[in-house]
């Protein structure tokens, strides 16, 4: 066992914590049950999930996201696939109690450039019944992130998978897949991502934040009308090629919503990434696109400079698309590194990307669009949430956590990390199991079978020299809170104003 080990025995009992992190009215919104819970590994699985339970729905279906594209199809592996908008049309043609509802964040389309038809009148939808609204009311600069569907209010997927092109991709992650094209034809680089599948009353909560969102977009909408309990009860729409991670455990949704001119925004999940952070004795497991928050680093940071803090790894995309990204979130990214390396006087901490090798040799980035953290194998949140500023309060945002209560919730959260990181390295999650075990260490059991061609590689910053403080400008690009132009130039003359009356009298 490495001296590294030593964390793992030193950390508490899994259950042994006073109180717990999840604290509705808090950093959560709702904890519900959920009956049965999957974890949809990479897109490929997820689409073939949904193709199932979109053909199951009865009476409504729910989406919204960062965007849409009705030309993706679900299942590319598939001869003769229809796309998403057919299956939609397929579905409300064949069901005259079927309506479709979906919301797109209104620059969605214009800011991914792959959904524009959507605007065109003579497009697509023609259907009365599948009504396509844009989501608009959101302050200078901020977005719309969720990514979630609800069918029937008895199944919901969350996560960080939207419905458009450039996110279908298998666990292989083929540096050339002829699969792996947008509508157009176009290929895209490997990409790995994640979404939960939900039943029970955590599929009611996701279907009435939607309906939220619904409402503060686009106008009120009502539950399905599914009256009698035990028809609910009887009709179960779950695919039976899913077998759930989970069943009947607490499930909390927390929400990042901004301030409004007429309303409190809420921070939910920014809250509760930070108290499960805060809460890690052994070690902490990370997921990310983004690496640029400043915030959370030094969460971290405090952890690495104790000598009983816990090991920290997270997995990163280097890939940056556009200007604004490349210079921004790629350069704070850098400088957040080097500024956690700095602090890392115990060598606790590491920062990895995933690669694929290429045919002809080299490798191929894999681009990490999963948003998941695993604390000390008895917490785990998925959601939309990213690493950086914008998704603390100023991005529309929803994640969903567990919370560890048993052993079998232990081994569930456990086997998922492992899970991950084998599709990473290119081994078993029973060889990703047996090496942390073995070692006594997240890092060092991750280093010990990190030998293949497909693997996991350390980012190259200079640690010594380079700057360690967000780039000039962040608050800007990257802002924290919605900028408000108008009530910031009402603020500073109504202070300016009780200055000189000061000042006279």
């Amino acid at each position: 066992m490495s001296q590294r080990g030593s964390v793992l025995s030193r950390a508490t009992s899994a259950f042994g914590r006073r109180g717990g992190i999840i604290r509705v009215g808090e950093n959560a919104w709702r904890s519900v049950k959920a009956e049965r819970l999957a974890f949809l590994i990479d897109a490929a699985r997820y689409y073939q999930v949904l193709d199932e339970s979109l053909r199951r729905a009865e009476r409504e279906i729910l989406i919204v996201g960062w965007d849409f594209d009705p030309d993706i199809c679900l299942r590319p592996d598939l001869p003769d696939s229809p796309t998403l908008g057919t299956i939609l049309e397929s579905l409300v043609d064949a069901n005259p109690l079927l309506q479709v509802r979906i919301l797109v964040w209104a620059m969605g389309p214009i800011y991914s450039g792959k959904s524009l038809k959507l605007f065109r009148r003579s497009g697509w939808p023609q259907h009365p019944r599948i009504e396509l609204r844009f989501d608009g009311r959101h302050p200078i600069r901020g977005s719309h992130h969720q990514k979630m569907v609800s069918i029937d209010d008895r199944i919901a997927f969350l996560g960080g998978i939207d419905l458009t092109a450039r996110r279908w991709d298998d666990d292989r992650h083929l540096p050339d897949n002829p699969l792996r094209v947008t509508p157009k034809g176009e290929a895209y680089e490997p990409v790995h991502d994640m979404q939960a599948m939900l039943s029970g009353p955590a599929a009611i909560g996701v279907g009435d934040l939607i309906r939220l969102r619904w409402r503060g977009a686009v106008g009120p909408i009502e539950a399905p009308g599914l009256a009698a309990p035990d028809a609910v009860e009887a009709a179960d729409i779950w695919p039976d090629s899913i077998k759930p991670d989970l069943t009947d455990c607490r499930v909390a949704i927390a929400r990042t919503e901004p301030d409004g001119p007429d309303h409190d925004g809420h921070q939910e999940s920014i809250s509760l990434l930070k108290d499960a952070l805060k809460a890690a004795r052994k070690h902490v497991y990370i997921e990310a696109q983004y690496l640029a928050s400043f915030g959370i680093a030094d969460i971290i940071a405090r952890h690495l400079e104790n000598p009983e803090g816990p090991e920290i790894l997270i997995v990163v995309s280097r890939i940056s698309h556009g200007f604004i990204e490349k210079i921004m979130m790629g350069n704070n990214r850098d400088r957040l590194i080097r500024q956690l390396k700095r602090r890392d006087p115990y060598d606790r901490f590491r920062v990895m990307y995933s690669v694929v090798p290429k045919a002809g040799g080299g490798e191929q980035e894999v681009l990490v669009h999963s948003k998941l953290v695993v604390v000390d194998d008895v917490f785990l949140r998925i959601g939309s949430s990213n690493l950086n500023n914008r998704s603390e309060g100023l991005d529309t945002e929803a994640d969903i956590a567990v919370e560890a209560v048993s052993e079998t919730h232990r081994q569930a959260i456990t086997a998922l990390r492992d899970r991950l990181l084998a599709e990473h390295l290119d081994v078993t999650p029973e060889a990703v199991s047996r090496s942390i075990a073995e070692t006594g260490s997240l890092l060092d059991g991750v280093e010990a079978v990190n030998h293949n061609l497909r693997g996991l590689r350390h980012f190259d910053v200079d640690v010594a020299k380079g700057a360690v403080d967000p780039i000039p400008g962040t608050a800007i690009v990257d802002p924290h809170r919605p900028f408000r132009p108008v009530k910031a130039v009402l603020t500073g003359m109504s202070q300016l104003a009780r200055k000189l009356r000061t000042a006279v009298f």
